[in-house]
């Protein structure tokens, strides 16, 4: 499948409400090497300093990637095609002060198909090998969570768990680079890696945001420190980007939470990079089994920018 935004997500997004910034889904920042050893804003500050730039992952570049002009189009990458279901378990509930969360890692939209067939379009440049498998895990988050001294940096595994029922991973890929812009995802902006726990690097487009044009996007997940994570939207219905946000990616403001309008910090999901958290603005929690890096099995075949001989394959639009 050769893209998955329509024209009227697009225009939605460029035409949000007046006062928000417009982002041009066709001409997203690029932002590889946006890793950063401290809290920055619009940056991703990685427990991982160094980064191998042969590590597993996409094995071609395509025509989506203006690295000239260091942006990329949304709107022309390749999805992995699919429409396969998953038996989803997530469970959510209050005990005193603590938010207990159990769930199996599968979400609870349809999926591409993975390993990727080798007759998807997808498979030219990522031939991703993993298969998508449950995850089983338990975690027990503040319902309160405390801003801390410092905030802490992300792993390059799961820092968060999304409504759906998957987990969320930072921006990077195993390379160090924008996963969104040079990893081929599904429909729903999802992948496995190599131990099968299928994740998103931002907010999933299969992830309904139910909230009225002019009000507060709508709970999406929480980060493992227990903050919660919202859509696109702040205050007003005003449409964010990371320039709106904190060095975490996130700011205090006034949110449904619990079935009532609280004033709180949270962090939000972006259109643009580093899409959802840039560190952790809590203290941190890891989740046995759902620690381990992104990193994926090693694909046969050529790695991106390797040179070749024909154009990639086309299917009609």
């Amino acid at each position: 499948m050769r893209a998955f935004f329509s024209v009227s997500t697009i225009l939605l997004l460029l035409v949000s409400t007046a006062a928000a910034h417009t982002v041009d889904l066709t001409s997203l920042p690029l932002a590889d090497g946006e890793v950063s050893s401290e809290p920055r804003a619009g940056s991703v500050f990685a427990c991982q300093t160094r980064f191998n730039p042969n590590a597993p992952g996409a094995q071609r570049s395509g025509d989506w990637l203006n690295e000239t002009a260091g942006t990329f189009d949304l709107t022309r990458k390749p999805t992995v095609d699919g429409n396969v279901v998953h038996l989803s378990e997530l469970d959510i509930a209050i005990a005193g002060t603590r938010r207990l969360i159990n769930g199996n890692t599968l979400p609870d939209h349809p999926t591409g198909q993975f390993p990727v067939s080798r007759s998807d379009d997808a498979f030219y440049y990522d031939r991703n090998p993993n298969t998508i498998r449950a995850h089983a895990f338990s975690v027990s988050l503040p319902t309160n969570p405390a801003i801390a001294e410092r905030p802490s940096c992300l792993p390059m595994g799961a820092i968060g768990i999304m409504l759906t029922g998957a987990v969320l991973f930072n921006a990077l890929d195993a390379r160090g680079e924008n996963a969104l812009a040079h990893e081929i995802l599904d429909n729903c902006q999802g992948h496995p890696q190599r131990s099968g726990l299928y994740h998103y690097h931002g907010k999933s487009p299969c992830q309904n945001d139910p909230a009225a044009a002019t009000e507060h996007s709508t709970l999406i997940g929480y980060a493992l420190d227990g903050f919660a994570i919202y859509g696109y939207h702040g205050e007003g219905g005003v449409l964010l980007t990371s320039r709106d946000l904190d060095e975490c990616h996130g700011h205090v403001g006034q949110v449904m939470l619990e079935g009532e309008m609280q004033t709180i910090y949270h962090y939000h999901a972006t259109p643009d990079y580093p899409y959802t958290l840039s560190c952790f603005k809590g203290d941190p929690t890891s989740i046995a089994g759902l620690s381990g890096s992104a990193r994926r099995a090693g694909p046969e075949g050529p790695r991106r920018g390797d040179r070749f001989d024909r154009p990639p394959p086309r299917r009609p639009r």
